[in-house]
C-alpha cells in the first residue's frame, strides 16, 4: 500500500495515530488541570515503566492538554546534555514571551523579572528581553546559585502569574531518573510545597521502573505522589492500536494478521507501531492479510534489531555486554546478581561497577534487592539473536 498514507509512526515519543489504552491517566490529568484552575492543589504525576511502553507519548499528551488551555508549559528531558536549571529556563521562554505585554498584570510582570534573573543564574552572557519595561516591577532574586532556592522562587512567581491569567503552570520532566540528586531533591521539595500552599502548578515526571524508588530516596514524602505504572497494551486494546488507524484510511486487517502482530509485539506500543508500519508497506490491497503481517513482523524485527536494540547494545562496553549476555539466559523476567556472577566465574561484588554503569546508561534496573532486569522489553531475545 501507499507508504505516504501509512498511519503508523514508530519512534521515540512520536504520537501514534490512535492513543489507546491510556484513558485513565489522561482523565486523571484533566481532573488535575480542572482542580488547579479553580484554585485547588493536585499531587505530582509520576509515569514509570519499561522503555517502549509510551511514557513519553503520554507525557507529551499531558503537555498538549495544558497548552490547549493556554497554560504556561515547559517540557524537558533530564540528562540530555543540559542541567535541569538550564533546560527548564529555556523551555519556559516561549510561553512567557507569548504572555508578555505592556498591559500585563502585576504578578505577570513580577514573574517575567524573576525569569530574567533565573536566566542570569546559568547564562552570564545572555539576557532575555520580553519587550516590556521591567524596571519598576518587583521580582527577580532567582539567581543565588542554589538550585532549590532559585527554582522555588521561579516556580512560585510563575504559578502566581498563571493564576492571575486564569490558567496554570505545568512542569513536565522526561527521563526523570537521570536527574542528579540535588535536582531530584529540589523538584520533590518544591512540588511538596506547591501542593501544601495550593500554587497553580502541576508537575509530571516520566521515567524507568526505578523512578519511584529514586524519588522516595530523595524525599520520603514523594511516596505520596500520584504514581501511574505504564504497561504494555493487552487484548482488544492492543488490537485497536492497529485496526483503528488503518480504518481511518479505509484499510482493514484480517483477524489472524492482528493476532500475529499483537503476539510478536507483546503489546508494546513502540513495537506495534513498527510492525504495523511494515505490515502496511507489505500489503498490496486495502486489506492487511496474515501473510502481510508475517512479512511485516520479520521486517519490523530487523528494523528494531538494527535501530532500537542496537543503539542500546552499542552503548555497553565489551565487559558490560558479557554481563548482559549472562542476563539474557533468563529472558526478560530478571536475573539474580549471584547467578550471573556464577555464570561468569567471578564474585558478585566484582561486578558492582559494571552493574552501576549499566544502570546509569539506562540499560538495566534493579526491581528488587539482588535482582537485575532489562529496561528494554525484548532485549534478551535481541542478545540471543546476536549470539
Amino acid at each position: 500500500m501507499d507508504p505516504v498514507h501509512n498511519p503508523y509512526s514508530p519512534g521515540a515519543g512520536r504520537k501514534p495515530a490512535a492513543l489507546v489504552g491510556r484513558d485513565q491517566p489522561r482523565a486523571n490529568w484533566k481532573v488535575a488541570l480542572d482542580r488547579v484552575e479553580i484554585g485547588k492543589s493536585a499531587q505530582p504525576f509520576v509515569l514509570y515503566g519499561l522503555r517502549g511502553v509510551g511514557k513519553t507519548v503520554l507525557l507529551s499528551d499531558f503537555r498538549r492538554a495544558a497548552t490547549r488551555r493556554d497554560w504556561i508549559v515547559a517540557q524537558v528531558e533530564a540528562g540530555a546534555g543540559k542541567s535541569l536549571r538550564e533546560a527548564l529556563g529555556e523551555a519556559l521562554h516561549a510561553s512567557l514571551a507569548d504572555l508578555a505585554r505592556p498591559s500585563a498584570g502585576r504578578r505577570l510582570m513580577k514573574a517575567l523579572k524573576t525569569a530574567v534573573s533565573f536566566k542570569a543564574s546559568y547564562d552570564s552572557t545572555g539576557t532575555w528581553n520580553f519587550g516590556v519595561d521591567l524596571a519598576g516591577a518587583s521580582g527577580g532574586g532567582a539567581d543565588t546559585g542554589v538550585l532549590e532556592t532559585d527554582l522555588r522562587k521561579l516556580i512560585h512567581d510563575l504559578a502566581a502569574a498563571a493564576q492571575e491569567e486564569g490558567v496554570g503552570l505545568a512542569i513536565l520532566i522526561d527521563e526523570a531518573q537521570d536527574l542528579n540528586h540535588s535536582e531530584l531533591v529540589a523538584i520533590c521539595a518544591i512540588a511538596h510545597a506547591a501542593a501544601q500552599d495550593e500554587w497553580s502548578v502541576l508537575f509530571a515526571l516520566a521515567g524507568l521502573p526505578s523512578l519511584p524508588r529514586v524519588l522516595a530516596e530523595a524525599k520520603s514524602y514523594a511516596e505520596r505522589f500520584n504514581y501511574e505504572k505504564i504497561e504494555e497494551l493487552r487484548g482488544a486494546v492492543a488490537s485497536e492500536a492497529l485496526t483503528k488507524p488503518a480504518a481511518e484510511e479505509d484499510v482493514i486487517w484480517d483477524d489472524a494478521a492482528v493476532g500475529l502482530i499483537v503476539k510478536e509485539s507483546a503489546g508494546y506500543p513502540y513495537f506495534l507501531q513498527q510492525y504495523g508500519q511494515d505490515a502496511w508497506n507489505a500489503a498490496a490491497g486495502s486489506k492487511i492479510t496474515y501473510d502481510d503481517a508475517r512479512v511485516g513482523a520479520a521486517s519490523g524485527r530487523a528494523a528494531l534489531d538494527s535501530g532500537f536494540f542496537r543503539a542500546r547494545w552499542d552503548r555497553a562496553t565489551r565487559a558490560e555486554q558479557s554481563y548482559l549476555r549472562a542476563m539474557a539466559e533468563d529472558g526478560d523476567a530478571g536475573s539474580s546478581s549471584g547467578e550471573i556472577a556464577a555464570r561468569l566465574g567471578r564474585s558478585s561484588a566484582s561486578f558492582g561497577p559494571a552493574r552501576a554503569n549499566l544502570i546509569a546508561k539506562g540499560l538495566v534496573y534493579a526491581p528488587e534487592h539482588g535482582v537485575i532486569a532489562f529496561t528494554v522489553p525484548g532485549m534478551a531475545g535481541f542478545i540471543t539473536r546476536q549470539s
